[in-house]
């Protein structure tokens, strides 16, 4: 069973890794368990897909975009 424990920190670098690659079955059960039972977890995971998201935003952003809001 400890190989399903992982500490926030621990958590924060499988979330962090998640985003460049898929994680191995282990580590996915291992980080869902944590974020059921974590408090403080899901609200790092929530910055991250904020992030996220804004960095696809940011990606597709054009100069077009500016001068159709003038």
């Amino acid at each position: 069973m400890k190989l399903l424990r992982r500490t926030c920190k621990e958590t924060a670098a499988l979330m962090v890794a998640r985003e460049d690659r898929a994680l191995p079955l282990g580590d996915r059960v291992a980080l869902y368990v944590h974020l059921l039972v974590c408090k403080t977890c899901p609200r790092f995971e929530k910055q991250l897909l904020t992030l996220r998201n804004s960095m696809r935003q940011w990606r597709h952003y054009s100069e077009n975009d500016v001068d159709s809001a003038r």
